[in-house]
């Protein structure tokens, strides 16, 4: 019988190792599709769910530049990231094998190889509509844009002009954005209300992107992976806003449908101009998360990890208390993932990086 159980401990045991080997496949897999591809970096567009510290450097109140954000950094130094440690665009740099951490083009401690590997252009509270950088004082696209400009200049000068163009032309491009577009901006501020409809919102919304993206091209992408909107009704801040326990779900049918019209210009792009595009549904995966947490090695799904968990993020997460296992947690704020989640979600945008993105 000792025999038997300790036979039974194992092969439950080597169950649990499955999903590291699968992740280990995966990551293997795309690294030499990268590298026979010659995959050169990763250049980050988006809002605070891809900011590695851009907003350090501007003059806004949506900065995360101090504890207990980056408590599990490296050093558990925080470096404006809106998480507890790093972001799925880390993750995905590292499975690619270029660094551990995607560095902010406004680091001024920023070095000419991290400008080879690639960097973020983000910005926290930003969103595809212009006007919700301009409500926060943050850098909307057609800034980070500007700046990506910017970084082409620099990389000129360091490799020399042809062998920037082949850089920029062989990288992967990533957007991440469009939850502020509704939280920040059509649901508090009362501008675009009055002139959109909320289904003419999402086509307009839809329309900035499509608009950004054709610049991307003009200026040498050719390979962009699209992040989708979350499930907003599940974010514990408005789970306390809107009174209920469970998530949201007039404003989940809302990321819902604005995915759908992302997926749908995706294609058209694709048709019209060649660009190779991939679409990872964070929808989906937090979602998933959300509803079957043992999956995943988690258990807390309902509230954050800073403070009471349910209203907290940014400023009024300062200097608080946090849960002792952030791993166990979907949230890390009131509005922003855990690591533990970033990580998942680029579990499943490195399942994305195929040979259709990559060749």
């Amino acid at each position: 019988m000792r025999a038997a159980g300790a036979g039974m401990a194992a092969f439950v045991a080597s169950l649990a190792l499955l999903p590291l080997l699968a992740q280990a496949i995966a990551i293997d897999k795309m690294r030499q599709l990268a590298a026979k591809n010659n995959v050169t970096c990763i250049l980050v567009f988006g809002d605070s769910s891809v900011d590695p510290g851009n907003n350090n450097r501007l003059q806004t109140t949506m900065k995360s530049n101090f504890l207990p954000y980056g408590r599990d950094f490296f050093n558990g130094h925080p470096t404006g990231r809106f998480c507890n440690g790093r972001l799925a665009t880390d993750f995905i740099a590292e499975a690619l094998g270029y660094t551990k951490a995607i560095p902010a083009f406004l680091d001024p401690k920023l070095t000419r190889s991290e400008l080879l590997h690639g960097v973020s252009f983000a910005s926290a509270a930003s969103g595809y509509d212009d006007f919700t950088a301009n409500i926060s004082s943050v850098l909307p696209v057609s800034k980070q844009l500007e700046y990506f400009l910017h970084y082409k200049l620099h990389l000129s000068k360091l490799v020399g002009g042809k062998k920037a163009e082949d850089i920029i032309n062989n990288a992967v491009f990533i957007m991440s954005m469009g939850t502020n577009d509704f939280l920040q901006n059509y649901y508090l501020d009362p501008t675009r209300p009055k002139q959109y409809s909320l289904q003419a919102y999402l086509t307009f919304l839809s329309s900035c992107m499509s608009r950004d993206i054709q610049e991307m091209h003009r200026l040498g992408a050719r390979r962009l992976v699209i992040v989708g909107v979350p499930p907003l009704g599940c974010m514990p801040l408005v789970k306390t806003l809107m009174d209920t326990k469970t998530c949201y779900q007039d404003y989940n049918k809302i990321s819902f449908s604005f995915n759908f019209l992302i997926r749908r210009k995706l294609d058209s792009l694709r048709k019209s101009i060649g660009l190779k595009t991939s679409f990872v549904d964070a929808y989906a995966v937090i979602q998933d998360a959300i509803n079957r947490p043992n999956r995943y090695g988690l258990t807390e799904t309902s509230k954050g990890c800073c403070g009471t968990g349910t209203v907290e993020y940014g400023d009024t997460c300062k200097g608080l208390t946090t849960c002792s296992e952030p791993e166990k947690y979907v949230f890390w704020d009131a509005v922003h993932p855990t690591e533990k989640m970033y990580k998942i979600v680029a579990l499943k945008a490195i399942a994305s990086l195929d040979e259709n993105l990559l060749a």
